[in-house]
């Protein structure tokens, strides 16, 4: 009798243990402590915001498998291939900058993209027979609205420093004045349409006389890019950009289809609110 109650307690403290750790039960899958934790410090969100994020992802997760929505080993590869391509590196070499930006091994990253595809696949069933593509007068009056975001820069007049250690490229960063032989400069005047978008997108954030983040050459070494000027584009007619307009819209329409079909989701499953982090 003894044994069987001591048995008992233990079997209870088992649970308990594992009751502790979870924060939210999203139909039988949990999300604990440490994970609404981790996606509070990955994105700076706070508790609630990262907590629906991740009830999000349970849900998706749920219907992937609902809908049986599988990835195979094949299109993980294809997308890292194309991701690599764009980039101008080797497939060796995106995982090289992967695991330097972001801590990530090989696979991990293609755990992630596998995940990436999987909820691309859920979106696509979702959406597809909702979505209209917009009429030329939708697509006119939303230009109007964002021309910001249909014209980019011509070319950007830089200063490319680069070096083996990336504490020694902060170093001249934090004072250009300093001698160091070891970092190499190349000016260069960069066309941005021989760039990638990533790069592109860096050096348009980045003010004159200021230096991009430092960020991995894919050779084992550290650039850093100082902008001297950045000469804008000419103004670029509609019908040029409207493959980029219609995108765009469709994104957004996207969004709206998707952000109602998981809230009614939501308000419909079985989700279990223990605590959160405080």
């Amino acid at each position: 009798m003894l044994k069987l109650l001591f048995v008992l307690m233990f079997v209870g403290f088992l649970h308990a243990e594992i009751y502790d750790g979870v924060a939210i039960v999203v139909e039988d899958r949990a999300i604990t402590l440490l994970d609404i934790e981790k996606e509070m410090q990955a994105t700076h969100r706070d508790a609630k915001r990262a907590s629906d994020v991740l009830i999000r992802k349970k849900l998706e997760e749920l219907e992937i498998a609902k809908r049986g929505i599988s990835v195979s080993s094949a299109e993980v590869y294809d997308d890292i291939k194309k991701m690599a391509k764009a980039n101008g590196l080797s497939i060796s070499q995106l995982y090289d900058v992967v695991r330097e930006q972001s801590g990530l091994s090989s696979q991990e990253f293609k755990e992630k993209i596998r995940e990436k595809i999987l909820s691309q696949k859920l979106y696509a069933a979702i959406a597809i027979s909702s979505l209209v593509e917009p009429s030329d007068e939708e697509i006119r009056e939303y230009y109007e609205l964002h021309k910001e975001k249909f014209h980019h820069a011509d070319s950007f007049s830089v200063i490319i420093y680069s070096a083996k250690e990336k504490q020694r490229l902060q170093e001249k960063i934090d004072n250009p004045m300093l001698y160091a032989p070891d970092i190499a400069t190349d000016e260069q005047l960069l066309s941005y349409n021989r760039i990638s978008p990533q790069l592109a997108d860096i050096l348009q954030r980045t003010p004159h006389n200021h230096f991009t983040p430092i960020l991995p050459d894919g050779r084992g070494g550290f650039v850093s890019f100082y902008i001297k000027s950045i000469e804008k584009s000419s103004e670029v007619d509609l019908q040029t950009l409207k493959p980029q307009i219609i995108n765009a819209i469709m994104a957004e329409k996207r969004e709206v289809v998707l952000s109602d079909y998981f809230a009614r989701l939501r308000d419909n499953a079985d989700i279990n609110i223990i605590r959160l982090p405080k």
